[in-house]
């Protein structure tokens, strides 16, 4: 997923998204099932996050892995078009086509294909 960031860099992003989704540390730990100390680690920079973590962070706070890691990979490469329907708003549909997208794209990172 190209060049990785420095530790203490996910962990400001991660920070920022806890806070603009009004989660408390303990509040993120309890969403996540990560221990608070953990939490608190990796925001702090002392301790790298690992891809899970990130997973279940980025689905805790609302946010994409690529936000949490710095890498907009995916969603600088996707280009979509669709017709909204059923009172689904395009914003909703481009954010979980873009979720979607970066599991793929991690799984990919992982050698872990699915199958057609």
């Amino acid at each position: 997923m190209g060049v990785a960031m420095a530790t203490s860099d996910v962990g400001v992003l991660i920070e920022r998204a806890r806070v603009s989704s009004g989660l408390s540390q303990r509040g993120l730990a309890d969403a996540t099932g990560i221990s608070q100390s953990t939490l608190s680690r990796i925001i702090s920079g002392q301790r790298p996050a690992k891809m899970p973590e990130v997973v279940q962070i980025a689905h805790a706070t609302g946010h994409t892995v690529a936000q949490l890691t710095g890498e907009g990979t995916v969603a600088d490469r996707v280009q979509c078009a669709a017709r909204a329907t059923n009172d689904c708003g395009m914003e909703r549909m481009r954010e979980a086509l873009l979720h979607f997208l970066e599991l793929d794209d991690y799984l990919d990172d992982q050698a872990i294909h699915g199958t057609v």
